[in-house]
């Protein structure tokens, strides 16, 4: 089965492969790779464990030429995803980029899907204008159709048995990642809850998520991380709201859970994605977020923003 996996004049070419089996994955991404790496372009890898240890095996010749991430650990949370790989793009100097990327397979929660179709909607808005070529292999066979149907929407283009066709349920970037504004589920009667308003009381917001993941039993750096991640957030509101806001903290299968809840908007739907440049002031608070906690979830509307942030105890997460 030959691929055409090409689109003449297309500055972002963001395509979803649904695959049938092992064997059908291994030969499009090889033959996409390998096409990648002989036009010049700088190539990306990511995908999850073994499916990366495959692929490095099969693409071991190409040597430097391409660059490998397990995306089953620099992408746990999808939100850290968009981060890094527009970083490697950045990196490049003007030549093209082609990037396998693999944010969804079996085993992901219902609470990561959520939040891997956003990214995925989002791929859109962050490469718009660039010269980029983007592969994301779907497990057909195994994924759930809602996982599929996702995909559909958020992809511009469709290879489905070996054919490249325009998908006809995609819409423009801004649209499909305004559908995953979803608003969050309620938070527990159970939580324990902080008011806070000022800079002065960051310390006690510190001191209260702290408690909270020392009865949780969270890992000693899973804490540090948790903690600090709050402060940003609640330092965000302060700053940025004048009105204050409110902290939510409670155990939840296998996590502790915050939630941030103010009276701000975010007007950008890229928000915590994009990497700051050392001499940028501020627009570090949600970045930061994403990339210490272990998931990251935001609904925003003009009345109010409120922000979620997953960190696992070690514990299954269901």
């Amino acid at each position: 089965m030959t691929v055409d996996l090409t689109a003449a004049g297309s500055s972002l070419d963001h395509q979803a492969l649904f695959y049938a089996d092992p064997d059908e994955y291994l030969m499009v991404i090889d033959a996409f790779v390998r096409a990648a790496a002989a036009s010049g372009s700088a190539v990306l890898v990511a995908v999850p464990g073994k499916k990366l240890v495959r692929l490095q095996e099969a693409l071991a010749e190409l040597g430097d030429a391409v660059r490998f991430t397990d995306l089953a650990v620099a992408g746990r949370n999808p939100g850290r995803i968009l981060p890094d790989v527009l970083a490697f793009a950045d990196a490049q100097r003007g030549r093209r980029v082609a990037i396998v990327g693999e944010p969804v397979w079996p085993g992901r929660s219902d609470l990561e899907l959520a939040v891997c179709a956003q990214h995925e909607a989002l791929v859109n808005a962050a490469f718009a204008g660039r010269d980029a070529t983007i592969l994301c292999p779907y497990d057909a066979g195994v994924l759930q159709e809602a996982q599929l149907r996702d995909a559909r929407h958020a992809h511009p283009v469709l290879i489905t048995g070996g054919v490249r066709r325009p998908s006809p349920f995609y819409t423009d970037a801004v649209t499909a990642a305004a559908a995953f504004n979803r608003p969050l589920p309620v938070i527990p009667a159970w939580a324990a809850v902080l008011t806070f308003a000022t800079v002065a009381e960051l310390s006690a917001v510190r001191g209260f998520v702290g408690r909270q993941a020392a009865a949780a039993d969270l890992a000693p750096d899973a804490a540090e991380d948790l903690v600090a991640a709050v402060n940003e957030l609640a330092e965000n509101t302060i700053l940025h709201t004048g009105a204050g806001g409110t902290l939510s903290v409670w155990p939840e299968d296998g996590r502790l859970v915050c939630q941030v809840d103010d009276t701000g908007h975010l007007t950008d739907p890229l928000a915590g994605r994009i990497p700051r440049l050392p001499t940028s002031e501020g627009g570090r608070g949600l970045l930061l977020a994403n990339q210490l906690c272990d998931l990251v979830r935001i609904h925003t509307t003009p009345a109010g923003t409120s922000i979620r942030l997953h960190m696992n105890s070690g514990a299954a997460v269901q």
